[in-house]
């Protein structure tokens, strides 16, 4: 089943997506976890968040954004302007930074030169940088304009028992991956960080009930195999930019660590907090998505942050901590040196490391890097 989710995670299409497309299922693309794709799945979509894998070239991405960008939108406009984002139906923008937030003006501008890479329905949804009451009022107030511009462009309804059945659904996902987590931060470890970053991947590409069924029984095979797999490995935590590579976390296992736990976007912090099943299904929709303060992109909140990251340490008994980010992610690059400073000032030791998204890793620079990582920690 892993062997599943990882061809899953190398490529963007997938069968689930064709089949769904083929029995007349719309698709609705998104790049970030603060949209609660919850929204979509009650409209009858399938959420499909957004990746630059397979990127060869960035010729158009470059043509837009210019060099000295973030690679990640690059590489999704890449694609967009190549065709290969044909399947969707429509694509929702969220500034998760102001790299995310250029995308929505630089995919307009291609869209009248690269004809049909703009999908029909194209959405700017708007995300507060703090919690406040005013700030969550505002937020709800989002949610509802960008529920009924779906129902408009597709002429659908989107009721609340809708929207409250994929709560539940979302909810049981996410109750899943937490006990997914645990098979890897035990002190026995039963799946590697690259396994378990596919398996997240893959979630986020198709059917959340087919998905759900699948992950299911991967756990339950994991755990009656119960397979030990950390012997002799230094326990590693991963931290900073969004990563979807399992590339990149194959060539860190691959030096004698193990990833046993992060706090990244495909990971810990798509699934670390529950919606409130007792509340009205959109009030509480908005207090997840934006009380969901573990990415930098929220404005004063580095502390509990910090603390996220010694609960996970300590939890997983982590050896080391690699903090990484694409080159140009201001927000997670500054963020990592200060976690840098105060964490090696408690004795952990960590490697920061700055690297590129896509057609541009470079992966022998990061090995000897990772190596040197390993060698410090004995």
């Amino acid at each position: 089943m892993i062997d599943t989710f990882r061809t899953m995670a190398r490529t963007l299409n997938n069968p689930f997506v064709e089949k769904w497309k083929g029995s007349g299922g719309k698709v609705i693309g998104f790049p970030c976890t603060y949209l609660p794709e919850e929204i979509i799945h009650a409209a009858g979509m399938l959420p499909f968040r957004f990746r630059g894998v397979g990127t060869t070239s960035l010729s158009v991405g470059d043509t837009y954004f210019g060099p000295v960008i973030c690679s990640f939108p690059k590489c999704i406009l890449q694609l967009a302007g190549e065709g290969r984002y044909e399947f969707l139906d429509g694509a929702v923008i969220v500034p998760g930074c102001d790299s995310m937030r250029r995308l929505d003006e630089c995919w307009r501008k291609a869209g009248e030169d690269y004809q049909g890479s703009l999908p029909g329905y194209f959405h700017y949804f708007g995300v507060p940088h703090k919690v406040t009451d005013y700030s969550i009022s505002w937020f709800e107030e989002e949610t509802v304009i960008f529920k009924e511009s779906l129902e408009q462009y597709f002429d659908l309804t989107i009721t609340d028992d809708a929207v409250a059945e994929a709560i539940g659904l979302y909810n049981g996902i996410r109750r899943l991956l937490c006990r997914m987590d645990r098979l890897r931060t035990g002190d026995t470890v039963l799946l590697s960080g690259s396994d378990a970053l596919a398996v997240l991947v893959a979630g986020s590409a198709m059917p959340r009930g087919s998905y759900r069924e699948l992950l299911e029984g991967t756990l339950d095979s994991l755990e009656r195999e119960a397979r030990d797999i950390s012997e002799g490995r230094k326990r590693l935590m991963l931290v900073g930019s969004v990563n979807d590579d399992v590339g990149f976390m194959d060539v860190i296992e691959d030096s004698g660590g193990l990833i046993v736990a992060d706090t990244l976007c495909f990971g810990f912090r798509s699934y670390a907090d529950l919606v409130d099943e007792s509340d009205e299904p959109l009030k509480a929709l908005t207090r997840r998505y934006l009380q969901h303060s573990y990415c930098p992109r929220m404005f004063g909140y580095y502390k509990d942050r910090l603390q996220v990251l010694r609960r996970r340490i300590r939890e997983a008994r982590v050896d080391g901590v690699i903090l990484q980010n694409i080159r140009f992610c201001d927000l997670h690059g500054s963020e990592n040196g200060i976690f840098e400073r105060d964490l090696e000032a408690e004795g952990v030791p960590c490697m920061r490391i700055e690297r590129e998204y896509g057609p541009l890793v470079e992966t022998g620079r990061l090995k000897m890097r990772i190596d040197a990582f390993m060698e410090r920690l004995g």
